[in-house]
Formats: structure tokens, C-alpha cells, sequence
């Protein structure tokens, strides 16, 4: 743990330095902080801006700073000096938010130092100072700027930690619009929500959700930090750029991120419809025995998007299978069975032939005309019409998805 700046200026080596030191150095401040500013701004690429510029005169007034600083440091090494503490902390904050690193900015403090130790030696020759105190002089220098380094790296690091703190709030903003249902209220336009998020919207997105799994982490691999989470219950949601298709992520690497979990993956859709894709995933969860999804796999929802639009309206689909299969509804159960299986296998023949539905039940194509015949008997001819076969094929799915 690193001592507070001011105990490590008050036990520092300053109490070896004459007081008169400070006095001596003042005066030589502005040519020195020239000859630092000279030398960072050759050693250190970050740093080469003009000295008309922001960041030129930032650094001007942060060399000068910190050797006011040494002055009165010499004179009053108890002095808390929590003012130029506060500017070096800020001065981190400065450099993260221009886009720099701690790099830059500790190499600029070490040239510094070597300037300053070097110009400081001199300034004590020229005064005929006892050569005893060239190296408590060089030990402050260090000493001094190193305190100052660190106080500059807090604060660039407590800037990055807060603006990561407005990305991901802003990532989650972001989710939660992707995933709400229009209600007709105007909103934020995804645009802006993805830019204070930094999260390029892609051209499509698909929804993940791994049951039970809410407050874990995924990492799918080729994503890294482009998945956009949210825990919905006791799920886990996420929101992927264009898996699948042509992006970075592929149905695979999907699959191996969630294995042994039970998941599904909607379908690609556009930003704007993220909520259709979550939709289907949460039906074909709900009803992921029905559409042979297994627990601990994953379900390709847009794999099974006709039975999942059917289980969405089961309730629907119950009232019409017994408008259409109502005439199977009093025989017996075995021949009942039977006729259905026949009548579904007619619907899907492309001739409605006998002989192709008995290929397809792998029954003789006399036993295949028998049943056609009774089954046009029972529904009194409404085998030839269009909607009732499309009505009948949609009841018969629906009640198969329902087994």
C-alpha cells in the first residue's frame, strides 16, 4: 500500500536539503521547465504538440508546477501540498481522456526527472552547496516525482474505471432498448444509444438466452466484449452482432460456448427487431421438449421458426383442430390415429395419390384408397378445397407439437 503523498513528502529526504535551496531554485524555474519540456517533448512521441496547444500548455504548466512544488518542499517538507496533488490527479484524467496512456505519461515523468536531477546538481555547484547533499538531491528528485507519477496514474486509472462504468451502463441501456417491444412511444434512436455504448450496431443481431444462467459470463469466442448481456429471471440474455452470418462469431462457436447449458439462439434479424428474435427464443425454451430441442444442447430457433409461430399461438391452433379434426373426434382411438396419419400424409404428397401415401406409410396403396375413401366421407368432400387442407395441415401440426 502506498503512503498518502503527503507522509511521503514530510519523510521524504528534503530534511537533508538547505532550506535555502528553494530559494535558490526559483528563479531558475522557467528556463529548467524549458530545457524538461525540450526533452519530453523529443523523447516521448505522445507528447509532440505544440506549446500553443492544449496539451503544450499542459505540460508547460505541469513541469512548472511540480517544480514550485520542489521549492516549497525544501523549505517545508510537513506542508501537505494537497493543491498540486489535486492538479497531477487531474492531469491523469486529462491524458485518459485525450486518448493517451499511463506509457506516455510515466516516460514523461521519468525524462523529467533526469533533466531535473541533472539541472538541480548544477544549481547546487554554482552556490558552492556541500557536495553531501548531491545525493539526498538526486534521492528527492526521485522521490518527488515518483510521488507525482502516481498521483497522475490514480487519477488516469479512476477516469477509465468511471467511463468503463458509462460504457457498460450504457451497454445495458442498449440491450434493454434492442430487447423491449415497441409500445408506440417514441424512443432513442438505437444510433445514439450504440454510440455512447460503443457498440457499432451491425447489420443483424440474434438473441441468446442460456436458461438459469442468469449473472454468468460467456465468452463466445471471436466477441469478446461485442455481446451484449442483460439477466432476465432467472436467464441469461444476450444480444450477438450477426452470428452466423458472415460475422465474427459462427453458430459453432455458440454452441461450444454454452455446452451442457440448455440455450437457444433466435434468429439473425435487424437491430430494430432484436425483441422478434428473443420472442422465438423464449417460446422454443418454453417449449423446448415440443420442438426436440434436448436440456443441455442448443436450439436453433430459426431452425424451427414454422413450429414456434405455431406453439406462439397453441392455444389458437387447439380451437382450430377441433374446427378441422372434429369428424376424427368420435371414432375409436386406433382408427382415429390412423386416418390422421393418413389424412397428414396426403397433405403433404404433392399428387394425392393412394399410391403416394401408401409409399409414404409404407402401407399397400389398396389399404391407402380405402382409408382416402372414408376420410372424404368423413369430411364430406372437403378434401379438394384449399383452405380446408391448409387449416387441416396447420390442426395437425399444432396437436403433434402438443404430444
Amino acid at each position: 500500500m502506498q503512503n498518502p503523498p503527503g507522509e511521503t513528502f514530510a519523510r521524504g529526504p528534503w530534511h537533508e536539503l538547505p532550506t535555502s535551496f528553494g530559494s535558490l531554485l526559483r528563479p531558475r524555474i522557467d528556463a529548467i521547465a524549458s530545457d524538461m519540456v525540450e526533452a519530453i517533448r523529443d523523447e516521448v512521441p505522445a507528447y509532440r504538440r505544440p506549446l500553443d496547444s492544449s496539451m503544450g500548455r499542459d505540460l508547460v504548466d505541469s513541469v512548472c508546477r511540480a517544480m514550485r512544488q520542489f521549492a516549497e518542499l525544501t523549505e517545508a517538507p510537513e506542508s501537505a501540498q494537497d493543491h498540486h496533488v489535486r492538479h497531477f490527479r487531474h492531469l491523469g484524467r486529462v491524458e485518459f481522456l485525450n486518448g493517451r496512456t499511463t506509457d506516455g505519461l510515466q516516460a514523461a515523468f521519468r525524462v523529467g526527472a533526469r533533466v531535473g536531477s541533472r539541472r538541480y546538481a548544477e544549481i547546487a555547484r554554482t552556490a558552492s552547496l556541500p557536495t553531501e547533499i548531491v545525493l539526498p538531491l538526486h534521492e528527492a528528485v526521485l522521490t518527488h516525482i515518483n510521488a507525482l507519477s502516481n498521483e497522475a496514474v490514480r487519477g488516469f486509472v479512476a477516469a477509465q474505471a468511471r467511463a468503463e462504468g458509462e460504457v457498460q451502463r450504457s451497454r445495458r441501456a442498449l440491450a434493454q432498448a434492442l430487447l423491449e417491444q415497441p409500445r408506440g412511444t417514441p424512443r432513442e434512436p438505437l444510433e445514439a444509444l450504440a454510440a455512447r455504448a460503443r457498440w457499432p450496431l451491425p447489420r443483424r443481431v440474434a438473441c441468446l438466452v442460456v436458461r438459469d444462467a442468469a449473472g454468468s459470463r460467456f465468452t463466445v469466442p471471436g466477441l469478446g466484449g461485442e455481446v451484449l448481456a442483460l439477466s432476465r429471471g432467472a436467464d441469461l440474455v444476450m444480444v450477438l452482432p450477426e452470428p452466423g452470418d458472415g460475422g465474427p462469431a459462427g453458430i459453432e462457436d455458440v454452441r461450444s460456448a454454452v455446452r451442457g447449458c440448455t440455450a437457444a439462439l433466435g434468429p439473425a434479424v435487424a437491430p430494430r427487431d432484436a425483441w422478434v428474435s428473443l420472442v422465438c427464443v423464449r417460446l422454443a425454451l418454453n417449449h423446448h421438449r415440443d420442438t426436440g430441442a434436448p436440456d443441455g444442447g442448443l436450439l436453433i430457433v430459426g431452425d424451427r421458426l414454422a413450429d414456434v409461430h405455431l406453439l406462439g399461438g397453441a392455444h389458437i391452433g387447439r380451437l382450430l383442430a377441433d374446427r378441422a379434426l372434429g369428424a376424427l373426434d368420435g371414432l375409436p382411438a386406433g382408427r382415429a390415429a390412423r386416418l390422421a396419419e393418413t389424412l397428414d400424409a396426403l397433405l403433404m404428397s404433392w399428387g394425392r395419390s393412394a399410391p403416394e401415401v401408401a409409399q409414404a406409410l409404407g402401407i399397400h396403396p389398396q389399404t391407402a384408397r380405402k382409408r382416402l375413401r372414408r376420410l372424404d366421407a368423413l369430411f364430406d368432400g372437403r378434401l379438394a378445397d384449399p383452405d380446408f387442407r391448409f387449416a387441416a395441415l396447420l390442426a395437425l401440426r399444432t396437436r403433434a407439437l402438443g404430444k
